[in-house]
């Protein structure tokens, strides 16, 4: 995931100043922004204030980035920076629950973050490939709280007895996508997390 080339060119062609590659830095990494900030418990005005220092640091620190896979890690890093420099000019915010334990170092819990985004966006990347009826099937599944079987039954037009049997092989089918079964490669924990 480190040496993702998907970032290294995304970050070679904003470099080279193509607007599009920066547009789609920006949306690929604004939710990882966004969850440090949470982290912090800000408000929305000034998790948007934050993420405009973020992104106006990059512009300035991009030319000089010496590793581009390591962008992830650097945006994680620099949001907490953020994050701290608001609480402190502002005093209306404490840290609270930044990791389990106080001595946590700050680059553990950015690159904690970063893993976080990373997995996150390659469940979505490897949702994507599935095919449309899969997808809604699972979205009812996983939204909070899950819809009724009689509900799903209705909306697919199948019967509430295949819904189960469904429901497994399109999780396979998840599985086995390219970008899931390098990530389960990675380490054990994460397909733990996409059984149940």
């Amino acid at each position: 995931m480190r040496d993702d080339p998907t970032v290294v060119d995304l970050v070679t062609r904003a470099r080279d100043g193509e607007k599009s590659a920066w547009d789609e830095l920006v949306e690929r990494y604004a939710p990882l922004v966004f969850s440090v900030c949470r982290r912090y418990r800000l408000a929305q005005p000034d998790i948007d204030d934050v993420g405009q220092s973020v992104w106006l640091r990059l512009v300035e620190h991009l030319p000089g980035l010496r590793e581009p896979a390591a962008l992830p890690g650097w945006i994680a890093t620099t949001t907490q920076r953020e994050c701290f420099r608001l609480i402190r000019s502002t005093s209306r915010v404490e840290p609270v629950d930044l990791a389990e334990s106080p001595d946590v170092p700050e680059q553990a819990i950015a690159e904690e973050e970063v893993l976080r985004h990373e997995r996150r966006t390659i469940l979505r990347t490897a949702f994507a490939e599935l095919s449309r009826r899969c997808q809604l099937l699972l979205a009812l599944l996983i939204q909070d709280p899950p819809a009724p079987y009689d509900e799903i039954s209705r909306q697919l037009e199948v019967p509430i007895g295949s819904i189960g049997p469904n429901r497994a092989r399109c999780l396979t089918k998840l599985r086995q996508t390219p970008a899931l079964a390098l990530l389960a490669a990675d380490g054990p924990d994460f397909d733990q997390g996409t059984r149940g």
